[in-house]
């Protein structure tokens, strides 16, 4: 083991943890004065509930053993066996340094959800639901793209920091619970005037501060590579602030202290799963075109969907993170890190590519099929939304159970539903078998 790795990814650990506060003055002060407390309550209590589950179970499950490449087990419950010899992730720091860096995750992750829930959940239901979430989203796929044997490492997918397991599934999950928490009262007819905007940009600031740790760290060595993420997160950040303060004056004539501040945020949000992969040069490109992608984003899901995604949460961590992924598709560079299996797209492999395609479709999968909700009771069948999900194959898949269980409803009373389901999924299949033939030489890595 180094004792100099082992100082480095304790201070990055430490970095880390700072985020959650920050993020609850980051959303603090974005709402209104009678929320803030509430919301600042809420990351406070996730910083007790997360390390707590994290230490008894939730490190063993995410990084322990390997069930069918989605779930670990429960050989490391409390800690058991996690000490001060180096582990099997990382031969130059303790065991007990990697679990604690990687606590911090599961520390940060759930609290980012709370940004679309503002004041519409009371506090006992959301602490159950972030310990519910946390067993059934958050471990899982940390194990998938993390952990030893995971099905999405297995496959070629990275991810350098967390867009994936953080970001995506965070943003994700904020959303669906928008929809189904639905909106504020008066939320049509109603002003909501941000609370204090020195707040959110010292959480802002205080984000990018402990930014620094959470991909710099990712490295899990005070190495060349780590002084590339870094660099990396800070290129993005810087160009995502200004690309959003342009946006600004294009629309409104003046930037806006908020606007910076979100700039910033959707700037590591998108940077966080490349980079250790990306070029120097790629940073740039990707933190100039996520505010974009970002803002325009934010207001089609407002406007159109009517979505009460009240701080943005899935706008900006969602969205942000799925550009991120994509764009580590992209611009990867395995020559920089060789965890990447192959290069990006713009280098002419399209595996890395497809990889990634292939983790985002999976994580927002997960919740845009109503397997833990009901679609029509929640969202209303004469929604758009609820016709845009039905584009999905696996809704009748999950609907025509619940039907046919619940209120005896048989799939043959619907031939329209029933012959959708079998054209995509004649597609896929064919699709798939084309996807196969292409890729089978790299099968006998995965198994």
């Amino acid at each position: 083991m180094n004792t100099g790795d082992t100082a480095f990814m304790m201070i990055c650990a430490a970095l880390v943890f700072f985020m959650t506060p920050g993020l609850a003055f980051f959303y603090g002060g974005l709402v209104r004065r009678k929320n803030v407390c509430n919301t600042i309550m809420a990351c406070i209590a996730i910083m007790g509930l997360s390390v707590v589950m994290w230490t008894l179970f939730g490190y063993s499950l995410a990084f322990g053993g390997n069930h069918a490449g989605i779930i670990g087990d429960f050989r490391w419950f409390g800690l058991n066996n996690v000490g001060m010899s180096a582990g099997p992730y990382a031969d130059s720091i303790p065991h007990l340094v990697f679990c604690a860096f990687q606590m911090m995750f599961a520390m940060i992750t759930p609290a980012l959800i709370t940004g679309s829930l503002v004041g519409r959940m009371k506090f006992k239901a959301l602490f159950l639901f972030v310990a519910i979430w946390s067993v059934i989203v958050y471990y899982p796929m940390a194990h998938m793209v993390w952990g030893e044997g995971g099905f999405l490492a297995a496959i070629g997918s990275v991810d350098f920091a967390g867009g994936d397991v953080v970001h995506i599934s965070s943003g994700v999950s904020a959303l669906v619970l928008a929809i189904i928490l639905g909106r504020r009262r008066g939320y049509e007819h109603t002003t909501y005037r941000i609370h204090n905007i020195p707040s959110v940009v010292l959480g802002a600031t205080l984000l990018w501060f402990g930014w620094f740790g959470f991909n710099a760290g990712s490295a899990l060595k005070a190495d060349g590579l780590a002084a590339h993420a870094f660099m990396t997160s800070a290129i993005s950040a810087a160009a995502a602030l200004l690309s959003w303060m342009f946006i600004d004056v294009v629309k409104s004539k003046k930037t806006t202290l908020v606007g910076a501040s979100t700039g910033l945020v959707v700037g590591l949000v998108a940077i966080t799963p490349g980079a250790g992969f990306v070029p120097i040069w790629a940073s740039f490109i990707i933190g100039a075109l996520v505010s974009p992608i970002c803002y325009f984003g934010v207001g089609f899901i407002k406007k159109k969907l009517k979505i009460d995604d009240a701080l943005d949460a899935f706008g900006c961590h969602g969205i942000g993170g799925i550009w991120g992924g994509i764009a580590t598709g992209i611009f990867t560079k395995s020559s920089i890190n060789p965890v990447a299996k192959w290069d990006g797209l713009i280098y002419g492999d399209y595996h890395l590519f497809a990889a990634q395609i292939i983790g985002i479709i999976l994580q927002i999968g997960v919740w845009i099929t109503p397997i833990m909700w009901v679609a029509e009771s929640m969202i209303g069948v004469q929604s758009r939304l609820y016709k845009i999900l039905q584009l999905n194959p696996m809704f009748y898949i999950v609907s025509g159970y619940r039907d046919a269980f619940i209120i005896k409803r048989w799939f043959w009373e619907r031939p329209n539903w029933t012959i959708y389901f079998w054209v995509v999924s004649i597609i896929c299949f064919l699709f798939g078998n084309w996807i196969f033939k292409r890729l089978r030489i790299h099968f006998a890595d995965v198994l």
